[in-house]
């Protein structure tokens, strides 16, 4: 009996002394300097990150213009159809006027050209109305064009930093897979700048557009009433 203990731990010591000598290995997480890295992608990261600020820009200043004119007031048409029913033109030309948004203006453009034939005034309330529109779409082709431009420029950098490389091997012939994934890694950063200030270029610029076109609807919607209270007067 006492053999087989013997046997049994002279069995186990050995396998146990070799798993503590077995030395543990740590995963290491691997830090990223993101702008260190987003400035080895080469020159074109130069008027890529240009674009990227400007666009950033006329997003910024185009919201809030939006947000300045767009402002809608349940009271401006009820407070203008009150004025214009009870013969008070001027106070509701002011109304409107106060009001310092583009309904404002359209109602204003409307309220001005009463007395005259209810053709004359619709006409004149569309085109009031395509100038504020106008001046809505103002600088989207801005983000139109950054839409497309910003991916063209990382590929050329792509496509530049992809020459070089293999220019450099056959200088040099050195092919080793760290040279080549090193460089490619570094020349792709440009490509994906490109796509990611195309991406918010593209989508401020139909967002935008959405947002003008429900604007619109929103306009015709109150020429609409505006004809009908002084054709009928409701």
């Amino acid at each position: 009996m006492t053999n087989i203990i013997f046997l049994a731990l002279q069995d186990t010591i050995p396998a146990a002394t070799q798993e503590a000598a077995t030395p543990i290995v740590e995963s290491q997480e691997i830090s990223v300097n993101y702008l260190s890295l987003v400035m080895k992608g080469g020159v074109m990261v130069i008027p890529i990150l240009l674009l990227f600020f400007f666009t950033l820009y006329v997003i910024i200043e185009r919201a809030m213009y939006y947000k300045k004119v767009m402002k809608h007031s349940e009271s401006l048409m009820s407070d203008v159809r009150h004025q214009v029913s009870s013969g008070k033109i001027d106070a509701a030309q002011m109304t409107a006027a106060r009001a310092a948004t583009a309904e404002g203006n359209i109602l204003e453009s409307g309220i001005s050209m009463l007395g005259r034939p209810v053709s004359e005034i619709e006409g004149m309330m569309e085109k009031a109305t395509n100038v504020e529109i106008g001046l809505m779409e103002k600088k989207l082709g801005w983000l139109g064009l950054a839409a497309g431009i910003a991916p063209i420029l990382g590929f050329i950098g792509t496509i530049a930093g992809v020459i070089k490389i293999f220019y450099q091997i056959s200088e040099t012939a050195d092919i080793s897979i760290g040279s080549i994934s090193e460089g490619l890694y570094e020349k792709m950063i440009s490509s994906g700048l490109g796509l990611i200030v195309g991406v918010v270029a593209y989508s401020g610029y139909h967002y935008f557009n959405m947002v003008i076109d429900s604007f619109a609807l929103r306009v015709q919607r109150q020429v609409i009433q505006f004809v009908n209270l002084i054709t009928t007067g409701k």
